[in-house]
């Protein structure tokens, strides 16, 4: 008799764990689907800063960028063929190929071609795919808070 009991209370004490472990499971399901928001607001934040910058921020940044590193402003003059940023200045050194026959422009046209398409495809691929995020974040909320069909409704009350 002792042990039949002890095999009851072990069948309890297994569903107990089951809906521990499924509660647990709910929880962390819901914690992604807080996490998967913030995820969303931030890329949607920084997608719609990208397909938002005007030409004259976008020249203001590559400006200040171009000031603050040799090492990249040699890199994309070799990159590009070009040499300085705004004007050509035949008395400092430039690693361009057109430097020696004088026949180099500037880069900063070419660097806002190539940044405005970037700044554009990132913000395309980034706006796509938050917007996916909010659609796997109403999946989350709408199919947790799903109610069984099966169910009983005055069984709980």
């Amino acid at each position: 008799m002792y042990l039949l009991k002890t095999d009851k209370m072990s069948c309890a004490c297994v569903g107990f764990t089951c809906s521990k472990h499924s509660l647990c499971a709910l929880n962390i399901l819901y914690v992604y689907m807080i996490v998967l928001f913030m995820v969303f607001i931030i890329q949607f934040s920084v997608s719609s800063a990208c397909l938002a910058i005007t030409s004259q921020q976008q020249d203001q940044l590559l400006e200040v960028g171009w000031n603050n590193s040799q090492s990249t402003q040699r890199d994309v003059e070799k990159s590009l063929n070009c040499c300085g940023f705004r004007q050509v200045d035949l008395n400092n050194t430039c690693d361009a190929v057109c430097f020696p026959n004088h026949s180099c422009v500037p880069c900063a046209e070419k660097i806002q071609q190539h940044a405005g398409e970037a700044l554009r495809f990132a913000g395309g691929v980034g706006l796509f795919f938050s917007f996916s995020e909010i659609v796997g974040v109403w999946l989350t909320y709408h199919y947790r808070n799903q109610k069984d069909p099966r169910a009983n409704p005055s069984a709980f009350l």
